[in-house]
């Protein structure tokens, strides 16, 4: 049995789900997202609980169960308080720029990398580190892998593009290798 998928999930005031066959609408006061979850998988509305049930007890429709019971608390919740990523720009002259929804990377190419971000997302810069805020937690961990994508950081300086709470395993150079 699917741990997560047997929990609840918790709709608070000021949110509202419209459950519709296979299809769910979440709105609340940061914005609305909807999907569409697989057929072997319903939901039940009880007043202010969703139950996310499957319609047999194979293996792989548990699996669903729980993912799509994640899934849409994650939409809930993004609806309510949104999510954000953080991504440190780290090196010798490596700068990020915004302008609209274009974010501009000199991470030590001969030309500047532009990347065009999704509708949802927006994105602010304080110090080198580019902030990425959404509703959408799925297209937000999407768009920061791709932006990360452009330089990944490197384990002997550690230059590149890494998440907030990422660690970097560095390694030692040659010249220390020699002793």
């Amino acid at each position: 049995m699917s741990r997560i998928g047997n929990k609840p999930i918790q709709i608070p005031t000021g949110v509202k789900c419209e459950v519709s066959g296979s299809h769910v609408k979440v709105a609340g006061p940061k914005g609305s997202l909807e999907r569409d979850v697989r057929p072997e998988i319903e939901i039940i509305e009880e007043g202010n609980t969703l139950l996310v049930k499957g319609k047999d007890d194979s293996k792989k429709t548990n699996a669903f169960r729980g993912m799509t019971r994640s899934l849409i608390d994650n939409m809930i919740v993004g609806s309510v308080e949104g999510f954000q990523k953080k991504l440190i720009v780290e090196g010798v002259g490596y700068r990020v720029k915004v302008a609209g929804s274009q974010v501009t990377l000199n991470v030590g190419y001969s030309n500047p990398v532009d990347f065009e971000l999704p509708k949802d997302v927006s994105a602010t810069v304080e110090n080198n580190i580019l902030v990425l805020d959404s509703i959408n937690k799925e297209l937000l961990g999407l768009t920061a892998a791709r932006i990360r994508d452009i330089r990944k950081p490197e384990p002997y300086k550690g230059k590149g593009i890494r998440y907030s709470d990422e660690h970097i395993v560095r390694k030692v150079g040659k010249a220390a290798g020699k002793k």
